[in-house]
């Protein structure tokens, strides 16, 4: 199960980019460097939710785990998801994430697909709730806010799609934090995005023009990276799609950012090194290179991806995520990934201490830039 874990965390690091970058979009009066360095924010776990969503606390004394659950299994995901629609319908959401978080720390299979699995919960638990803001009040950001995501796909889904446009913009309407576009207003826009997708059977360019009815460039932008982050999960549980992902393509791996109007094209760079990595075993030279051939400025962003996919799949190790960069033959495209390495490991250690042992190893230039976007991006905390 190593290789499928390591597809998944990247993956759902591309929701913590996406609030970032439709912030940047939100905030076009902030400076960024020649190398774009303001383009990138990635927002640390512990901004997924404030004091403004409180869920209510649920007792699981009602059930015990088994961990002979699904195992063996010739299909886990489809067996595990089963079992949770289950239990959210007999138990509650918040005694079903509690089994998924205890049984992630002893089941691989579990941890693997945790993100999913919280689609699954959240979109079961939303047949319960009249209002989006009463299903956040029982929800849980437990790997990386699947639970929001399923709610807003449960939503969508009982609305349907005739009626879909003329609601859209009242469904997040009620979410605390929309003034500020705080990190849970974003989970529920985003969301619009799965929930687009799972309404529209996966067909990205028409989800892409349904997010377009939302009002608002901030609305829309964080629509569209719920709906090219659902296209890169469904990679990850193809038996959910009869082993074919319509809009991926093995063979052009940054496909559907190639095709898509150049509206849409920040978003989709945001997240598709991840799949292209996947598909290329895992080689970073390969994808350096097909990042070399995107038009700018997406080329940054693509190389920025890059950067938060090296420090990734290092463990955040300085070292080894410089010399991950420097694989890239391309200077700016280096600089480039140092902005997206950095942001990354600030993220996942929600301090600037690692990030800047990261930037003191650096070529003087590069050391400044690093340095610099440490800062600013520190400072958003």
């Amino acid at each position: 199960m190593a290789f499928k874990v390591k597809i998944i965390l990247p993956v759902i690091l591309i929701l913590l980019a996406g609030w970032s970058y439709g912030q940047y979009q939100h905030n076009k009066t902030k400076v960024a460097s020649k190398s774009s360095n303001s383009a990138l924010q990635f927002q640390p776990e512990g901004q997924i939710l404030t004091q403004a969503i409180k869920p209510k606390v649920q007792s699981t004394s009602k059930i015990a785990i088994d961990n002979s659950t699904c195992q063996p299994s010739s299909a886990p995901y489809l067996c595990f998801a089963k079992y949770y629609e289950s239990l959210v319908t007999n138990y509650g959401a918040t005694t079903a994430t509690a089994d998924l978080k205890k049984r992630g720390t002893e089941n691989a299979l579990a941890f693997s697909d945790c993100h999913p699995l919280m689609h699954v919960i959240g979109r079961t638990a939303a047949k319960s709730y009249a209002t989006t803001s009463e299903a956040f009040l029982h929800g849980d950001p437990y790997c990386w806010s699947g639970y929001y995501h399923g709610i807003m796909e449960g939503m969508i889904t009982k609305i349907g799609l005739k009626n879909l446009p003329g609601q859209l913009n009242n469904i997040c309407a009620d979410i605390p934090g929309k003034a500020s576009y705080n990190f849970n207003y974003y989970n529920c826009v985003h969301g619009l995005g799965h929930g687009i997708m799972a309404l529209l059977g996966d067909e990205v360019f028409d989800s892409l023009k349904m997010c377009d009815n939302l009002t608002g460039s901030w609305e829309q932008e964080s629509c569209y990276g719920g709906t090219f982050m659902q296209n890169i999960i469904d990679s990850t549980n193809v038996a959910d799609t009869d082993n074919v992902v319509k809009y991926l393509k093995p063979k052009e791996p940054l496909y559907p950012c190639t095709a898509v109007e150049d509206k849409y094209k920040g978003q989709c760079y945001l997240g598709q090194t991840s799949y292209a990595l996947q598909v290329s075993g895992y080689s970073f030279q390969k994808v350096f290179e097909l990042c070399a051939t995107v038009a700018e400025p997406y080329r940054d962003i693509c190389n920025q991806s890059m950067g938060r996919d090296a420090a990734n799949q290092v463990s955040h190790d300085a070292k080894k995520t410089k010399d991950t960069c420097w694989i890239a033959t391309d200077p700016n495209d280096r600089t480039n990934c140092v902005i997206g390495a950095v942001k990354e490991i600030i993220s996942y250690y929600h301090a600037k201490t690692q990030a800047v042992e990261f930037c003191n190893i650096l070529d003087d230039e590069n050391k400044i830039t690093c340095n610099t976007t440490a800062d600013s991006y520190y400072s958003v905390f």
